[in-house]
């Protein structure tokens, strides 16, 4: 039998196969409140393993894109609800990604009170979409105090506590990518001199304490992250010390006991490639699960696999327009190719018209 297709257990949990959906931003969450409409999207793809959710904001400063969703109010718990019920009645597991996007935002796209914030006042380059105004130039962000820092940290921790309550088996966090947690550990966008920049030691600290706050919240076996190193998306760029930065932050993650590593390689998509070396010593490091990730299909994934180099295998653009891809790779049959110009649109088209 396909290795891919085996069940298999993750923290607590029993997965009935290895197939993970990656996490995708889709921006249907209108008022920033998941609805019916993302119930059924998620339902209709339970047939994975695992379930990974958009990118949801930990706070109302992390709210970076038009129309994503967070988890820090009640109606955003209830909207998760049902979101995690239909999922459950389909017999899937389903983990929230808590995704603050720090200076990856645009004031056009938060609500009132909020800030745009960052470990440094270092603007991305380049521009995002805003429904208000349409693309606009990324702003220079205020660099975070320590009582920022301190609150962004029990923000994450919270949101965990609303994720479980809103029906979640766990949480990923979202350290890649060029997010806010991403932030601290880049040397683009952490000048600090002070114990949350310089060093490698301050640079992962904020990584380490979001993922020390979550695991007190709400265990370890129900807490994953995600991480890029040598990622380039947000106007990152690898250093000279980027594989001790990950080799001291996996290290740290581990003796956390986190549930699982989610390494992000985008080399399939143009990104540089992460170094096979890091990447091995990530899965000799880490004690719990590795999810793979990167363009693969059911052949690579298997080989991957049987060679021990993952737990399980995230895949995300064919879940978007194939929300039967579990019995399609199983089955051999063709998929349908997604149509890029519907992955952030508002509505049933390109998202649940599959």
């Amino acid at each position: 039998m396909s290795k891919l297709f085996e069940s298999t257990t993750l923290g607590k949990l029993n997965l009935k196969n290895r197939i993970v959906m990656a996490p995708m931003t889709r921006c249907r969450a209108l008022g920033n409140v998941p609805n019916a409409l993302m119930a059924n999207y998620y339902a209709s793809r339970a047939g994975a393993g695992l379930l990974i959710t958009e990118g949801t904001s930990p706070s109302v400063n992390g709210l970076g894109y038009a129309r994503i969703p967070g988890i820090y109010n009640t109606d955003q718990i209830k909207g998760w609800k049902l979101v995690t019920d239909a999922v459950h009645q389909h017999g899937g597991k389903i983990f929230i990604q808590l995704m603050h996007t720090g200076r990856v935002s645009h004031p056009a796209n938060f609500p009132q009170g909020a800030k745009l914030i960052a470990p440094s006042a270092i603007a991305v380059d380049g521009q995002m979409w805003t429904d208000s105004e349409g693309m606009q130039n990324y702003p220079v962000p205020s660099e975070m105090n320590e009582t920022e820092i301190q609150t962004a940290i029990t923000e994450f921790a919270q949101a965990c506590k609303n994720a479980i309550e809103s029906g979640f088996d766990g949480v990923e966090l979202h350290g890649a990518n060029g997010y806010l947690i991403d932030q601290f550990l880049n040397t683009a966008s952490n000048h600090r001199k002070d114990q949350w920049g310089g060093s490698i030691e301050n640079r992962i600290r904020f990584a380490v304490e979001v993922a020390k706050a979550s695991v007190k919240a709400i265990g370890a076996e129900r807490v994953g992250m995600r991480i890029s190193p040598f990622g380039v998306f947000n106007s990152m760029t690898p250093d000279a010390d980027m594989n001790v930065v990950y080799e001291k932050l996996v290290q740290e993650l581990s003796d956390l006991g986190l549930a699982y590593i989610h390494v992000v390689d985008h080399s399939s998509m143009g990104a540089p490639p992460v170094s096979p070396e890091l990447t091995a010593k990530i899965r000799q490091t880490f004690k719990g699960s590795y999810v793979l990730s990167g363009g693969y299909d059911v052949v690579s994934a298997n080989a991957d696999l049987s060679a021990n180099k993952g737990d399980l295998v995230a895949f995300g653009r064919p879940f978007i327009s194939n929300p039967d891809l579990v019995e399609k790779l199983q089955t051999g049959k063709a998929l349908v190719t997604p149509d890029a110009d519907t992955f952030y649109t508002p509505g049933e088209k390109g998202y649940s018209d599959y």
